[in-house]
Parts: structure tokens; sequence; C-alpha cells
């Protein structure tokens, strides 16, 4: 008689074990809610928790979730059709939109691959070089353009058609890299650079209104690039080196040539189009319009049928859409926080419990830097400036700090997100490559441990160097 075989159950990944807790929380939340919650805001706090912890976990398809936060906000009469839906009439929309299409462009015409092969012929002495040459080239243009968003859907493509070159096959460690050093690489030492990120932008607007105080741009530069720039670059660089090894001389296939063919017509003038466009980008303080627009004008340029570059079909078959459902259910989360008041909320309880004090120089430094960091789980990077500098005074008051020091502690915070939600350029990256987002975050996770021990003590040192502690 055969013996009947009992099977054990599989132990629940850390994913499922993450959204049971997010769950239970938000289950406790509803039926227990705590006393500094305001009136009424128990259910959108419950639901908004379920939300990020399905994106932070990647249980479903990210776009899924957006449509389940849309519905569910709707049904739930969370907030008013103009704040869910914000995502959709936000300039990031737009710009993610018309840079989808320009990638399509620069893949399809061959421009990507000519650039590529250039690029590479510079750089493809070492996979470590490639890699840091790739994350210089962000810096670069962080100096140049001032939207994250645009360097990202000009430079993927780009990184795509290198990482090609040297036949780095899609999902190789070699091609995570590449494409994690371009992504990344576009905002995280841009938010040490003052015009080059939002939250920088929205930092200075709000100190300037609230307090009077606009950092000059040199001042700022100062202040943050050495550590959060120049010196996290490198990090960044080791950090790919040690998560996706892999070697030049172990590809297949001859080093890559820059072609001698001819450009064709549509590659002419798709490199008319993209440099008339980087020119916009680079000179948007002079006219004032809006990174998005100026990325849609080149958009709809290379769809016109006399152009006939990206075509209808291409449209339909290559752009990513559930990409940007995705990225309007996170700009529309970011809104509803708002809307609700949650995360001034939660920022006030933290301030609470922070250990500030009079005289204690180092624990203030790092209770603010850590405040600031916490606070992006919760409002994503764009929102910690607008929760926080409101009440830059009364920290400044509890630590004995400048209010102006106490402003700038929020860069090391929002320079370093930790969960790939909390940025919308890193999403974009991602969608337009493939790279799936749990690589972004082994990458976020390192970088937020780099931070703590070893770029926020080197701040410590230069601030006080400076003087501003």
């Amino acid at each position: 008689m055969a013996r009947k075989l009992t099977t054990l159950p599989l132990p629940l990944s850390p994913a499922t074990l993450g959204l049971l807790f997010a769950l239970g929380l938000g289950l406790w939340l509803l039926l227990l809610p705590p006393s500094f919650l305001p009136a009424g805001s128990a259910p959108a706090a419950a639901f908004m928790l379920v939300v990020l912890s399905l994106w932070a976990t990647g249980i479903i398809a990210e776009y899924l979730t957006a449509l389940l936060f849309f519905t569910g906000a709707m049904l739930l009469g969370l907030a008013p059709p103009a704040v869910i839906f914000s995502g959709f009439t936000s300039a990031a929309f737009w710009l993610i939109l018309g840079g989808l299409v320009l990638g399509v462009a620069i893949n399809v015409t061959g421009l990507g691959k000519r650039v590529a092969a250039r690029v590479a012929d510079h750089l493809g002495a070492s996979y470590g070089r490639l890699l840091f040459g790739l994350v210089f080239a962000g810096i670069l243009f962080a100096l140049l353009m001032p939207s994250s968003l645009g360097r990202v859907v000009l430079l993927v493509p780009i990184a795509i058609s290198i990482a090609e070159q040297f036949g780095f096959a899609r999902g190789s460690k070699g091609y995570t890299g590449m494409i994690l050093a371009t992504v990344l690489g576009c905002f995280l030492p841009g938010f040490a650079t003052l015009p080059a990120n939002v939250p920088n932008m929205v930092l200075v607007g709000l100190s300037e209104t609230l307090y009077g105080y606009t950092p000059l741009y040199g001042e700022y530069l100062l202040l943050h690039f050495p550590i959060l720039g120049l010196l996290k670059a490198l990090l960044l660089t080791v950090i790919l080196l040690i998560l996706f090894p892999d070697s030049i001389s172990r590809q297949q296939g001859p080093r890559p040539k820059t072609p001698t063919a001819p450009a064709e017509r549509g590659e002419k003038i798709l490199g008319v189009v993209l440099g008339v466009l980087l020119l916009l980008w680079i000179f948007d303080f002079l006219h004032h319009i809006s990174p998005a627009w100026v990325a849609m004008a080149g958009a709809c340029i290379v769809m016109l049928p006399p152009v006939g570059i990206v075509t209808s079909r291409l449209f339909q078959e290559k752009i990513n859409f559930g990409s940007l459902f995705y990225i309007c259910g996170i700009l529309g989360l970011g809104q509803l926080i708002n809307h609700t008041g949650l995360g001034g909320v939660l920022a006030e309880q933290c301030i609470r419990v922070l250990p500030l004090a009079e005289g204690q120089t180092l624990g203030n430094f790092f209770s603010l830097a850590v405040l600031s960091l916490f606070t992006g789980l919760f409002t994503t990077q764009p929102g910690i400036p607008a929760v926080l500098t409101p009440f830059a005074g009364e920290l400044a008051a509890a630590s004995g700090l400048s209010v102006q020091a106490v402003l700038m502690t929020q860069v090391l915070g929002f320079s370093q997100p930790l969960f790939p939600y909390q940025v919308p350029p890193l999403l974009i990256g991602m969608k337009m490559t493939g790279v799936p987002l749990a690589e972004a975050f082994k990458v976020c996770l390192l970088l937020v441990l780099a931070s703590l021990l070893i770029l926020f003590p080197l701040d410590y040192l230069w601030w006080q160097l400076l003087g501003w502690l």
C-alpha cells in the first residue's frame, strides 16, 4: 500500500510578511485610531498604508496597484477627483510620455547606437570605468538640465544602446549595473546642485517664503556637493560593482566601433530635434517653459506623418502605458497625503520624540537628518521639504541650531531615498529599461546604510569646518 506523502507549508516570503504586517497595522488604525490622527482620517491612513505596502513589496503589478488606488480612493470618498487623479494633470506625466516617445525614436533611428559607440570608444577600458562614466554623465547633465526626469528620458535610451554595444544582454549583471548607474546618476548627485531636482527647489521656495532665506547657488553647492554629490557618486559606483560584478572582456563579440555609414534621414532629423530640446532645457530660466512641454513638443514632431519616425503602430506597441498609470498613482497618492494632512501629522509626532537639546550638536544633526530620511517614506522625496520646512523654526528653537542649518539638514534626507516609489525619475528609468525595482531597492538600501555610517558623519565634519554648526 502506497504511503501518503505529506508536504510542509512553504515559509512566507518577506514581501508577503510585509504586506500582512501592513494589513494588520491598517486594521488597527481603523479599529483603534491613534489620538494624534485628525478626526476622520483613519480610513485614509489605513488605505494609503496598504497601497504603499503593495508598491513596496511588488506582490502585484505596479499599474494594478495604481488602478486599485484610483478606484478605492474614489469609492471611499477620501478626496475630490482633482486630488486623486492629479497625476494625470501634472507636468511629470507629460514629461514621461514625451520621454518615452523620444526613447522609441532614439532606438528606431539608430541614433542611440551611434552615440553609444562614440561614448564606448572613450569609456570601454573596463566595466568599472564604464559605470563611473555613466554616473559622471548624470552629474554633468545635472549642471546643464534642470529636470531629473528629462535627464532620465534623454540618457537611458543611450545607456541601453551602450550596454547592447558591449554585448550585455538584458537581465545580465552588466546590463543591470549600467542601467542603474545611469538612472541613479541622473538624480542622486543632482540633489547637491540647487536647480537640478524638484525637492531642492521646493525647499528654496518655501524657505524664502516662510523665513526670508534664499540659499545661493554657490553656497548650496559648496555645502552639499563634495559629500552628497561627488563622494556619493563614487560610493554608488563601488556598490554597483559589488552587487552587479561583470567584465567587458568576457562579453561576446568584437569591441564596439563607431558606425561609419552616413546617418539616415530620420536619424538626422532626430539629432536636430534633440539638440533643440537640450538647448531649451538648459536655458529654461530664460523662456520659463516647463521641461514637460518641451519634451512633448519633440514627441509630437517625431510622430508627425511627414517626419514618420514614430508611427502609430510603434506608438501603440512600444509605449509602456502601464508605467504611466503607475507614475500617476504615485503622484496622486502624494497629493492625497498632503490633502489629508497626514504627512504633517506624522512629522509633528516624530519631532516630539526626537532627542533634540541645545548643546548636543552631533545628536541634533543626526536626528534632523534621520527625520528627513524617515519622512520621505510617507510623503515621497518632493514632499519632505513641503512637510518639514514649516516646522524649521520650532526645530531650530529645540536644537539650538540656526534656521538655515535646520533647513539644509533636509537635503541629507531627501537626497537618499530607500524605496523606488519615493522618486518618480527612478520609477521611470526602471520602467523604460525593464530592470526590476527590486534591484534598485538593493542599491538604495546599501546607499542608505552608507549614508548613515559614512556620508552623514563626513557631512557633520564638513559643516563644522564651514562654520554651519
